[in-house]
């Protein structure tokens, strides 16, 4: 599948609000002693399983998720608090067989030559509703985040963690590296944090976009 398209706003937030909500076997992971949770909007195109023709491929969709960071031994991931979808197969996919919670929503993407924009409305009873509206415009040129900046912690992770039956589940992916844009972003509306029941401790994120990648994921294995 392509990930295209993507706005990444980041926000610091205090570690003792996460640890309730991330399971005791994975370890919060943090920068510089400081935790991250983020919202990440894409769109997901060319979606279908290894092997198959494109012309068997899902319908392009928009997806916004809200996420922070954490680990397992070596293995460095993220944790999902929600994913909302435009798309009711991926939704009943990811919380079936994925084991993600996905959730369904009205999402409107725009994207053009200097900005991008996502408008979200939940509207799925199997999660508080939210809604999340922001445009960003490009600033800078795009380039690869240097390995052991912010930037490169926050966006390079190949891998999310999940439980099942009482076990903690990793997904593997693997894609080549971001190419990432800085952005001057303007948020109209953000209920997706205060339903996760989070509160960051900024108000204004550092923002990034991307033209995307190309991805491959793995079925979930023990963590």
């Amino acid at each position: 599948m392509d990930w295209v398209d993507a706005l990444f706003l980041h926000w610091p937030i205090d570690p003792a609000q996460l640890r309730a909500r991330i399971p005791a076997d994975l370890e919060i992971d943090t920068f510089e002693g400081a935790a991250w949770v983020s919202i990440v909007a894409f769109r997901i195109a060319g979606a279908r399983l290894r092997g198959l023709p494109a012309r068997a491929a899902w319908r392009a969709f928009p997806e916004v998720n809200v996420r922070t960071y954490v680990r397992r031994d070596s293995h460095t991931g993220v944790w999902f608090f929600s994913l909302d979808a435009d798309s009711r197969a991926a939704v009943s996919v990811g919380r079936g067989i994925v084991h993600l919670p996905y959730v369904q929503a009205s999402i409107a993407a725009s994207y053009g030559d200097d900005r991008v924009s996502y408008r979200l409305v939940r509207g799925d009873r199997r999660a508080p509703d939210a809604r999340f509206s922001a445009e960003a415009r490009y600033d800078g040129d795009k380039q690869v985040a240097e390995p052991g900046t912010l930037e490169h912690w926050l966006v390079e992770r190949y891998a999310f963690f999940t439980t099942a039956r009482g076990r903690t589940l990793r997904g593997d992916v693997q894609h080549a590296p971001w190419r990432l844009r800085g952005a001057v972003v303007t948020i109209e509306e953000n209920s997706l944090l205060r339903a996760a029941g989070l509160t960051a401790s900024a108000d204004a994120p550092l923002a990034q976009v991307s033209d995307g990648v190309s991805t491959r994921a793995w079925p979930l294995s023990e963590a």
